[in-house]
């Protein structure tokens, strides 16, 4: 074998190595036609997410006497959970039912604290 077979060789023997690892690591669900459904149901779901998020976080800033900036809203499928601190321990229940009452919203997980003011009584 001369150098320029020995080369061709290598690189083929590369390639094909490299094609062979690639394949062995995609996932089970990337076969052609699982791959186009698997994207095009992520991308709806993951809006409808941040829409409903959002349509939750707007409701609660509607009420300006809760400081929302402090409420982080997340949501799943329907499923809402509530983090962060409200000043005042009825707003827990309150921004709860904000929550609920927002289309779209099908539970709602509050894990809201109470936390005074800095300064405050």
């Amino acid at each position: 074998m001369n150098t320029t077979t020995k080369t061709l060789s290598l690189a083929l023997c590369t390639l094909l190595a490299a094609v062979a690892l690639n394949a062995s690591a995609q996932p089970a669900a990337s076969a052609p036609g699982a791959t186009a459904a698997a994207s095009s149901t992520a991308a709806p779901v993951a809006q409808s997410n941040t829409k409903l998020r959002r349509a939750v976080y707007t409701a609660i800033t509607k009420h300006k006497e809760i400081h929302g900036g402090s409420i982080g809203v997340t949501a799943k499928n329907g499923a809402v959970t509530l983090n962060g601190s409200v000043t005042d321990a009825a707003q827990v229940e309150q921004v709860a039912e904000i929550a609920k009452g927002v289309p779209g919203v099908t539970s709602v997980t509050n894990k809201l604290t109470v936390q005074k003011p800095l300064g405050g009584m």
